[in-house]
């Protein structure tokens, strides 16, 4: 216990220097999802947390702000310190808390795309934002290209690549024994995703990821999304077939040469709206961005 404690006081000692006015400390929910296995739930994207005697493995850490309210959460599960953090792309509701965990000696692992656009300035078109870069400490020290394994508390850890889809930095995580994976914001339960098209996502990637990632696991995985509640192999299943149909009825729209302003006045996605259309992304965003992503260079609608 005393070393997670003093991992808690560094970071709130860091804290405290970086933000010049107080704000009320955000919550984080823990729910224990399997042997050695817990997610934590607030302000950001869902943490995945593998934790014994080996330490905790985070995988995301959401907002800075969060870091103490995450170290402690942390600590209600093992009296180890948090050893590493796998990032499942670069978005800062996902990665805003790696300078603090990096400065207390935990090490950041992420693909090597994740790497390079926190290392630059990048700009997020759909919002007409540009994101500074990280500083040092926030970057991840260890990257890869296809998939890497971490070896901690009886599990295989893997962090898998795949190819562009949310963001072109995508990895998903399977963590072997618990039989429980992390999707990153490649699937966001109950809502439509945020296509990333400035950081190289696509559409039809996410498509692919996930039903790649459906024809890998059995009935009884638990599934941690980017965002929204915990979810089944059904769940999955659902939101992918929403996404195929979707997909589909937008690239014919493409092929037919179909502006943006048609595809969307088109409303491709209605019979789903109800049930993914409250999120995040409101329908005409989602079918914007998609089109966006799907159409080729030069059509009407890129």
């Amino acid at each position: 216990m005393r070393s997670i404690l003093l991992q808690i006081a560094l970071i709130l000692a860091i804290a405290s220097t970086a933000v010049a006015q107080p704000s009320p400390e955000p919550k984080v929910e823990v729910q224990k999802i399997a042997p050695g296995v817990a997610v934590l739930i607030g302000q950001g994207g869902n943490i995945g947390v593998s934790y014994g005697d080996d330490g905790a493995v985070l995988v995301d850490d959401q907002f800075a702000p969060a870091t103490p309210a995450i170290v402690a959460a942390v600590a209600t599960l093992t009296d180890q310190p948090v050893r590493f953090v796998i990032n499942t792309h670069w978005h800062s509701d996902h990665t805003g808390g790696n300078e603090n965990l990096g400065k207390v000696g935990a090490v950041i692992v992420a693909h090597e795309n994740v790497r390079k656009r926190m290392s630059t300035e990048q700009f997020m078109e759909a919002f007409q934002r540009k994101v500074p870069a990280s500083p040092p400490a926030a970057l991840p020290v260890v990257t890869f290209t296809g998939d890497v394994s971490l070896h901690l508390n009886g599990d295989n850890i893997q962090a898998r690549h795949v190819d562009p889809a949310h963001t072109d930095g995508d990895s998903i995580i399977r963590f072997d024994a618990a039989n429980v994976i992390h999707t990153g914001d490649v699937f966001v339960n109950g809502m439509y995703p945020f296509i990333d098209i400035s950081s190289g996502g696509s559409a039809i990637g996410i498509v692919t990821a996930v039903e790649e990632t459906l024809a890998s696991i059995d009935d009884d995985v638990r599934i941690i999304p980017g965002h929204g509640p915990l979810a089944t192999k059904q769940d999955l299943a659902a939101w992918a077939a929403m996404m195929r149909t979707v997909t589909d009825r937008i690239g014919k729209l493409i092929e037919s040469g179909a502006t943006i302003a048609a595809i969307v006045a088109d409303k491709p996605s209605a019979d789903f709206d109800e049930k993914y259309g409250n999120g995040f992304m409101k329908p005409d965003q989602f079918v914007t961005l998609a089109a966006q992503s799907m159409a080729p260079e030069g059509h009407p609608a890129k």
